[in-house]
């Protein structure tokens, strides 16, 4: 921080991309269940994270791992 260097983390929970669709309907009907807001994320999920904590508006934050899982906790 000191250096001007910001580190983050984003830790994605089930995000609809081509390897999650490989994971059986039967799986993901499970995971649905235990997700408090009843969906997968997707890819634009993540993005818009990324684009915050590079933008101005995340320029005090640093050392912060954001979940972006629909409150899904494993």
């Amino acid at each position: 921080a000191r250096y001007n260097i910001r580190v983050n983390s984003i830790l994605p929970g089930f995000i609809e991309t081509p390897m999650a669709a490989a994971v059986p309907d039967k799986v993901k009907n499970k995971v649905l269940q235990d997700i408090p807001m009843r969906a997968f994320g997707n890819p634009d999920n993540i993005a818009s994270t990324c684009i915050f904590l590079a933008s101005d508006h995340a320029a005090y934050i640093t050392g912060a791992s954001i979940e972006v899982t629909g409150g899904y906790h494993m």
